[in-house]
Formats: structure tokens, sequence, C-alpha cells
């Protein structure tokens, strides 16, 4: 009522303004006036009553978690991004997990091959690209994705295209196979510390639950059976239906691989319980040593694909080829239901053909992809490593890893009180005042306060000079702190 009566008052001022703009000292006669007076209020109104109309509740949930600490740090950068020129003070981020070591290896194929960029015959080239293309995405790619895929698995695992579906990236990958295999109200385990993202992909628009496997620092956040059978009584006892389990390997945020016997006795304990197993290896190619890496799909192979039908692959080029702009991911699954069912609903989600096209061309070069993931792994494991020795420096401590384009490292000693309101407060200290954006281990959902994701391959080494640079003047100043 109050909103209706300032309403009112705005257009009635609004309306005498106007006759005296107009240099006129009396307006118009008082039923002109008035009607003109009530179109006005009308029109205010209806305006305000759209402004008042509901949404889905489903849209406009809190599911989507842009509050969260993953989110807010990203805004915080954004809000003030370091720039070494313009902005030497600036927030810089290590809280994405982008790769951008190896960009220019892209860029040189790009020039060196200016065709696959192009449109190929010219106007019948474009026609080409333009029109309707199979829903399920070009033979050409997937045949050059498949083999893409069995090259960064040293070729020890076969995939058929046929069985590939492509999504617009492994964000629409994942939240598609939760479509598919949970309804709402059901639920996926997931083994935690994990991406934060995944409370928004699985759970936002699905209406599915997350119920996080808690592992510990005792044994590196390995997986045990323990943890999986404790965590799938959780939930039953909570009254939920549990539909899979979700594992990501090479792990973010941890930047480990699974072993072959944790992941046996995954697939062991999803076929026991009735369950799936959805493999999230979007960092596969990003392991620094690749005979580290054992893909979920050689477990399926080497079992002589018995329980194969509850197991399927995610995969994307945004981590391992820096693109994650381009939206490209794939579900590799082995089984025929869901294949079927995931080539179906992904006309909500496709890749673009031009995108297709082009990478289709690079990713069918075996002398490019071999020079590129081998050098890329290099790169990486020398950022890994220098980001980790300077990290120690600094006094910190960082979990052993072996992939990714992240470190895991543990803040602990530096917390006021080792609790997750300790944590936060810590990581507000050090985006505001020491201004990096990291991310909290409770966003991961771990178990045990003190532990950050910090992101390394996004930035250049100057910039991460200066990162490591801050945050050991930070410790040094933290430290000296607590002895006083």
């Amino acid at each position: 009522m109050l909103e209706t009566k300032q309403a009112v008052k705005d257009v009635s001022r609004r309306g005498q303004r106007y006759w005296w703009l107009r240099g006129e000292e009396e307006g118009p006669r008082p039923f002109h006036f008035s009607f003109t007076w009530f179109v006005a209020c009308f029109l205010k109104l209806t305006t305000m009553a759209k402004s008042c109309m509901p949404l889905s509740e489903l849209a406009t949930s809190n599911t989507h978690g842009e509050d969260s600490p993953y989110f807010a740090g990203w805004k915080a950068y954004d809000e003030e991004p370091y720039d070494a020129a313009e902005n030497p003070s600036g927030v810089i981020q290590m809280g994405l997990a982008e790769n951008q070591v190896s960009f220019d290896l892209l860029e040189e194929y790009l020039e060196q091959h200016p065709e696959a960029t192009g449109w190929g015959c010219g106007i019948s080239g474009f026609r080409e690209n333009a029109l309707f293309q199979d829903y399920h995405g070009l033979r050409a790619f997937r045949q050059a994705m498949a083999t893409f895929m069995e090259k960064i698995r040293g070729e020890r695992a076969k995939f058929d295209p046929e069985r590939i579906v492509l999504t617009a990236g492994a964000t629409a990958a994942n939240e598609l196979l939760t479509f598919i295999l949970a309804d709402p109200g059901d639920c996926v385990l997931i083994p935690a510390p994990y991406y934060p993202g995944f409370d928004r992909d699985l759970r936002w628009r699905t209406g599915a639950n997350i119920i996080p496997v808690h592992c510990n620092s005792s044994n590196g956040f390995q997986i045990t059976t323990q943890n999986l059978e404790a965590a799938f009584a959780e939930a039953v006892a909570m009254g939920f239906r549990v539909r899979g389990v979700l594992i990501t390997n090479p792990s973010n945020p941890l930047g480990t691989t699974i072993s072959r016997p944790v992941l046996e006795e995954i697939l062991v304990f999803a076929a026991r319980n009735d369950i799936h197993l959805i493999s999230d290896e979007i960092y596969s190619g990003s392991v620094f040593s690749p005979d580290e890496f054992v893909s979920m799909a050689e477990i399926v192979e080497e079992r002589g694909y018995k329980d194969c039908e509850r197991v399927h692959v995610v995969y994307s080029l945004s981590k391992d080829l820096g693109l994650p702009g381009f939206r490209v991911g794939a579900i590799y699954s082995y089984n025929d239901r869901v294949v079927t069912t995931a080539r179906k609903m992904s006309s909500f989600t496709l890749v673009s053909s031009q995108t297709q096209k082009m990478l289709a061309s690079m990713l069918s070069d075996r002398v490019f992809v071999e020079n590129y993931l081998e050098t890329n792994r290099k790169r990486l494991k020398e950022r890994h490593d220098y980001i980790v020795e300077g990290l120690k420096d600094a006094g910190i401590e960082c979990l052993r890893g072996n992939a990714g384009l992240f470190c895991w490292m543990n803040l602990a000693p530096l917390l006021k009180e080792t609790t997750r309101e300790g944590e936060l407060e810590l990581w507000k200290l050090i985006l505001q005042e020491v201004k990096l954006n990291i991310t909290p281990g409770s966003s991961c959902h771990c178990s045990e306060a003190g532990w950050f994701r910090v992101c390394f391959a996004n930035m250049s080494q100057r910039t991460l000079e200066v990162a490591l640079r801050r945050m050991r003047n930070f410790t040094e100043k933290m430290m000296m702190i607590k002895e006083n």
C-alpha cells in the first residue's frame, strides 16, 4: 500500500512538472488532467505489478550456490582484477581451473592450418555448416574424439564413436546423466572433497541431492569401501534413494589420480548396491605421467565388460586442451538405454557444427596431438612443482599431487580456530587483504578445516611469482602474530 501511494505521488509530481516546463502557468482542464493522471498511474502500477510477478521456485532456488565462497571469490576478482601495469594491487584469480600454459601450441596449429577455421569450400562449405546437422554430432568429430580419448589413455581402452554423446561441456554432461539416472528427490554419492560446481550442476535443475562420501587426510583423502558404505547408509537413513556414485579421476580439487585397486573396489561397490557409476575424467590428459592414470574404461575391459551397463564416462576438451569457451563435452556410456536417452536429451545442449569441424581437424592430426599432450604434461608438471616449492618456502605444505591444474594446500596452522568458521575467516582475510582468490575446502565439502585449492595454470609465470610473494609475506606476518 505504501508503494502504491508513493507511485501516485511520483506520477502526480511529474505531471505538474511537465506543464511547468512547457511554460504554462496552469495545467489542462481538470477533466483532461485527471484522465492523463489516471492513465499515467495505471501504467506505473502495471509496471510495478509486472516486476512482482512470481517466477518458478526451481529457477529461483538457492541450490545454484551463487552466494557460496567459491562464487563470491570470482565476483571479488571480477570487481578488481589484477593487472601488472593497470592494477598491480588487484585480486589474483587462483580459484579458476583453466589451462593456459599450452595455449600457444593451439594458436600455432591454427596459424599453420588456416583451413581448419575456414569454410572449406567457400559458399558450399558455409551452407554445410549453417544448416541443420545431425543432433548426435558429426561422425568425423565423434571419431576424432574417440581416437583422442584413446590416445590420452595410452590406447589401453577403446571407445566406440557411436556411443559418444556430445554435450556443451562437462557441466551439461554431468547434469544430463543426473536427469537420466535420478528422479527429483533421489541422491548421488560423491567422494569429498569434490568440485564445488557439482552442487549446482547436479542439483539445481534436476531436483536431485548429493551425499558427500567423506574422506580424510590420514590416507591422502583416498576413497575407501568403508567411506562409501557409510555414505550409502547415511543416505538411506535420510530417506533418499541412492541412484549412483560420481567420482572425478584425476580428482578436482586434490590433483591426484585414483589407483587401479580403488577403482575396482568402487565398481564392485556400485554393483553390490545396484547403482550407477559416473567417472568424470576431464583431467585425464593432464596427468603429469600418463602411466599413472587408469581410466574406468580400462577397468570395464579388464573385467570382460561385467557390470559395464552401470558405467558412464564423462569427458571434455575444456581442461586438457584448454578450450572452456568452446563448450565441448561428451558422455560415453556402456548402457544402450542411457546412450539412446542421452541422444534424445542432447538437443538442449548441442555443440556447433563449426566448432566440431575445426576440432575434428585438430584432433585428427596425430603429430599435433602427440606433441601437444607431451608438451602440456611437461609444462603442467613444471608449473605444479614451482608453486609447491614456493608454498613450501612460505611454510605451507601441499598434498602430493600428480595431475590437474591445481594443488591442495594445508593452511590449518594459520587458523585461529580449527572450524569451518575459522577457515572462512582466513579465506576472507586472504581475499580482502592479500588479494588472492583461492577456494576454501568447506566449499568442496572437506570434513577437515584448513585445506584450500589453489589453481596455477590460468596465469602467467610472472603473475604466479607475484601471488607466491604475497602468500609468503602473509604467512610470515600470521606466524609472527601467533608467536606473540
